[in-house]
């Protein structure tokens, strides 16, 4: 796996960082005490390289595909659904949408590869084909396939970047694509499906115990190698993860964070750090999702979400719940008063 070793990442700004946390530490308030916050804020700072930071213009990325996998009842809906919502997603009505519009983020779905065209001038077109394979019959795309789906993600990072965008949160449409995703983090993980399947969009225990099935036979008869992470989401993934882990280097190669989602984008962003662990510091969890699979591998990749909510909306709903709390924290950061300022004695800080 070479495909995207010659990526130029460069490691985190050490100064930026040292100065962003000396920031934090000079403001009258007790020390460390907005806690994950704090840390997400050094930590943009070390990517961007400068304690200045400006989250002003967001977006969430909506990456929309079907899944051939639909075809075997793995999900409560059927595979129309994804059109459906990814339409209602470029008419600015979807709940991603109707999330972003209090707080200011933008909503650029893509269609990487839906059965179904959406015609709306609001979808980006990035169509690779009429979905993807059904993964327990076969594999899901080409390794050719999968290389354009990441290198698409990977280009539309640099593209927003130079539009001028600070944050990138990641959001998702496809019917089928908890099990994708459960199939990847089983061959990755060596977990057994039993122990990572999960509800999905709401399936009862019996219909998890049937996804599960189907994810050992996608193992089965895809034999994907787990020392190749590329390999095993060209067999097992969809165009939607694929692009989504090209965003996630995206963001380690043009310094723009990236905030992970739920299981889904959790997936994605566990399939790039292997491929390049260097970028695991353009990433901020957002949420603990619902799905069991999901804390699994930010515990690997040692990423702790924020947010405790039990959410599993998809399309991005829980990584733009993210942005605003780091607005508030940023406004402290940026115009707090200091201990200088309230004629206070600083806090000691422990070394």
């Amino acid at each position: 796996m070479h495909e995207f070793q010659e990526l130029s990442i460069s490691a985190p700004d050490e100064g930026a960082m040292r100065a962003a946390h000396d920031r934090w530490n000079s403001i009258a308030k007790p020390v460390g005490s907005l806690g994950a916050l704090e840390d997400a804020v050094v930590k943009i700072a070390g990517l961007t390289g400068s304690p200045t930071i400006d989250l002003d213009k967001r977006c969430v990325v909506v990456l929309c595909s079907d899944n051939g996998v639909v075809e075997q009842g793995v999900s409560q809906s059927g595979g129309d659904v994804t059109v459906l919502i990814a339409r209602n997603a470029a008419r600015g009505i979807s709940s991603i949408n109707k999330m972003c519009e209090p707080v200011r983020i933008d909503c650029i779905p893509v269609d990487m590869g839906m059965r179904e065209r959406v015609d709306e001038p609001g979808m980006r077109d990035c169509r690779i084909a009429a979905g993807t394979g059904d993964i327990s019959r076969g594999p899901a795309m080409s390794r050719a396939q999968a290389v354009k789906a990441m290198q698409i993600g990977v280009d539309l990072v640099g593209e927003l970047a130079c539009a001028g965008y600070g944050i990138i949160a990641t959001g998702e449409m496809g019917i089928g694509n908890t099990t994708t995703s459960t199939a990847i983090a089983c061959a990755l993980t060596g977990i057994v499906p039993q122990e990572l399947a999960g509800p999905g969009a709401g399936l009862p225990e019996e219909g998890v115990r049937h996804k599960a099935k189907v994810i050992e036979r996608a193992l089965m008869v895809n034999d994907p190698d787990p020392s190749d992470p590329l390999d095993v989401l060209a067999k097992l993934g969809g165009f939607d993860i694929a692009a989504m882990c090209g965003v996630f280097l995206g963001g380690a190669l043009y310094r723009v964070p990236i905030v992970i989602d739920g299981f889904i984008s959790a997936t994605a962003a566990y399939c790039a750090w292997l491929m390049r662990p260097e970028c695991r510091y353009a990433m901020l969890a957002s949420h603990q999702s619902a799905e069991r699979a999901a804390s699994t591998l930010l515990e690997r990749m040692d990423l702790k979400p924020i947010i405790c909510a039990d959410m599993r909306l998809g399309e991005g709903t829980g990584a733009v719940c993210l942005i605003p709390l780091l607005d508030m924290a940023l406004s402290l950061y940026s115009t707090g008063p200091t201990f200088a300022d309230c004629g206070i004695t600083s806090y000691k800080v422990e070394q």
